[in-house]
């Protein structure tokens, strides 16, 4: 069971409420951090992060000796300097303050990246998390916990998962309700276009909605996830301020630095065929119709198939030459346009169906097979 950005907009203040502390897994990049900053803004509640990956033993909160007089030190060049031992995390002193400053104010202390810390990091924020205790001190009732973590391979449904994480105490798990969280396409795509998202990234993930996030447990290296479509956005903003030549020359290889080479690729050819998009018309007239659809970007081959799916795919003279394309695409192209297909024009494949028994060595019977064939091995993988 997983909970989209939306979803979990409204799950995560009911556990909160419930006086329990949210713990989120996701994979690197889903939007964790984007989440509850919006949580946070929704309650009008301060929020406080500490990244648990980048603490070391004792940063929290180490014994304080109180501050006298004598605790100060006169020097002849460098002024006066307090002779402290030890003390306690700036995060945790900002929130005390704030608290008291703010006494009916909620506050979100967020605990990012809490598995990848060090298992001694992680026992030292167990009273933290657990009894809300940090040695003598006691953490205000205003301020709720948030913890965030990657799946590890022992989570049910991240078998494959190898982040580099330390096995959660069973503490921990016991203790605090986890929330796991995945993503949803649909929903980016509403939140890009309030956000400004570059209109190109938003088209092309509207043609290939499963690359907005890319699990592959055998690609180690760079992967498409919705924080990385967020910088390629931006990225794309300054070069599409430059000359086509360089946009042509650059493009690949910096959204690769965030899409990994197949995508990289992929959308970079994308972003270079706007304004040369295919037509219809131009693969049933034109004489280098093939050529221009075999260069072509997957993006625009799977669009310009989809603007063609109609009832004239019942005609023999259709039927023969969208297959003659179709079979130019892609498995996975080809899979999702058969999916348009079963989706969006049931109609189309019953008139098809009945012209296939009439003429069944026909070119739409031969389609019609071809839908099949695709569909079945999409049900396969």
């Amino acid at each position: 069971m997983a909970l989209t950005y939306q979803q979990l907009l409204t799950a995560i203040p009911v556990v909160l409420d419930a006086g329990n502390v949210p713990n989120i897994v996701g994979d690197a990049g889903i939007g964790k951090s984007a989440l509850v900053r919006e949580i946070a803004t929704n309650l009008n509640g301060a929020l406080f992060t500490t990244v648990v990956s980048l603490s070391e033993k004792g940063d929290l909160a180490i014994p304080v000796p109180p501050l006298t007089s004598e605790s100060f030190v006169e020097t002849k060049n460098y002024g006066r300097l307090a002779n402290v031992q030890f003390g306690y995390s700036e995060t945790l002193i900002s929130i005390i303050k704030y608290a008291e400053a703010h006494p009916n104010q909620s506050i979100i202390w967020f605990l990012d990246e809490f598995n990848r810390g060090t298992q001694a990091v992680q026992s030292e924020l167990m009273n933290l998390v657990l009894q809300r205790k940090i040695n003598s001190l006691r953490l205000p009732s205003t301020v709720q916990i948030i913890i965030a973590e990657n799946p590890d391979s022992t989570m049910t449904g991240f078998t494959d998962r190898e982040y580099g994480v330390a096995t959660g105490d069973a503490a921990i798990k016991d203790r605090t309700v986890r929330l796991v969280m995945t993503s949803s396409t649909t929903e980016w795509l509403k939140w890009a276009k309030a956000a400004g998202i570059n209109n190109l990234v938003s088209a092309y993930l509207t043609q290939y909605p499963e690359q907005l996030l890319v699990i592959d447990p055998n690609n180690e290296d760079l992967a498409p996830t919705p924080r990385a479509w967020e910088r390629v956005s931006r990225n794309l903003d300054q070069l599409q301020a430059l000359d086509q030549k360089t946009q042509k020359e650059l493009g690949a290889d910096i959204f690769s630095g965030d899409l990994g080479d197949e995508v990289g690729v992929a959308f970079a050819q994308f972003v270079l065929a706007q304004g040369q998009e295919l037509t219809v018309a131009t693969l049933k007239d034109a004489k280098d119709g093939k050529k221009q659809f075999e260069n072509a970007d997957e993006a625009t081959k799977i669009q310009v198939l989809r603007s063609w799916l109609s009832p004239k795919l019942a005609s023999e003279e259709e039927a023969a030459l969208f297959i003659k394309y179709l079979q130019l695409v892609s498995e996975d192209g080809q899979y999702a346009i058969v999916q348009t297909v079963g989706e969006d024009f049931v109609d189309l494949l019953r008139v098809m169906y009945e012209q296939a028994i009439k003429h069944p060595q026909g070119s739409v019977a031969q389609l019609y097979q071809y839908f099949a064939e695709v569909a079945t091995r999409g049900d396969n993988r």
